[in-house]
């Protein structure tokens, strides 16, 4: 954790040099000094707007875990549904979220559902690319082993090409836990009158750079928690595949 720490203080120190010696105008890059003062003039702002989006983005997450894995799945059982879909996958990500969050916002109003779905559409696609890889990655060695036993197809599943496949999943995980925040801010921003996507609408509106700066700051630093928890959640679950078990 010190490297870190150490280039995170180094990169505030550069920047509140930067601002404090006027390189730019504060009242458009807050100096870092500005953004921890918002961060606690505004806290209560911030964690009831921080609580809604958070529960968003960990049930959009959980959608598009749930709906990728079925997806790969299906595509790694069937060749003519990997030759129908994943196409299909392939271009929906070509869809910018602006114009695609609108239209859900249209159909279903401004309740969570639209939220939610566009968390799960945007998380949706490294997690279907990165468990599918898995699940063609599968020991061939393995896969004979089965077949010599005489072993059902989805028994082989179960006990060699699912946990093979998990830690696949959980990369694509990580990865769509940074992506979800993104997401998240799209579709509040789009329509929403509460959470942080909203807010930093709001307080960039009203050149309130410093409160939208520390919007910022709780996302990442919300994306960087549910990256490092899936991280020990992977380690735990997947011993064998981090040479804990033998």
């Amino acid at each position: 954790m010190l490297p870190p720490a150490l280039a995170l203080a180094l990169l505030l120190g550069i920047w509140e040099l930067y601002v404090d010696l006027g390189g730019v105008n504060p009242a458009i890059l807050p100096a870092p000094h500005a953004i921890a003062r918002a961060l606690y003039t505004d806290r209560q702002t911030l964690w009831s707007n921080f609580l809604t989006t958070a529960r968003e983005i960990v049930l959009g997450i959980a959608v598009g875990v749930a709906t990728a894995l079925v997806c790969a799945v299906a595509i790694h059982f069937s060749s003519v549904a990997r030759r129908a879909l994943y196409p299909l996958l392939v271009a929906s990500q070509a869809v910018p979220v602006p114009i695609l969050a609108p239209v859900l916002i249209i159909w279903l109003g401004f309740g969570i559902l639209p939220k939610l779905l566009v968390i799960a559409l945007v998380a949706f696609f490294p997690l279907v690319v990165t468990t599918l890889a898995a699940l063609d990655a599968v020991d061939p060695d393995l896969l004979k082993l089965m077949r010599t036993f005489d072993a059902a197809r989805g028994r082989t599943f179960r006990h060699v090409e699912l946990p093979g496949a998990l830690p696949g999943l959980f990369t694509g995980a990580k990865l769509a836990a940074v992506f979800a925040v993104i997401g998240a801010v799209f579709a509040e921003q789009t329509g929403a009158s509460s959470g942080l996507g909203y807010l930093l609408s709001i307080t960039t509106s009203n050149y309130e750079f410093a409160e939208t700066w520390a919007a910022v700051a709780i996302l990442s630093a919300f994306a960087m928690a549910l990256f490092a928890l899936l991280a020990v959640v992977e380690r735990r679950a997947l011993p064998w595949a981090y040479g804990g078990a033998r």
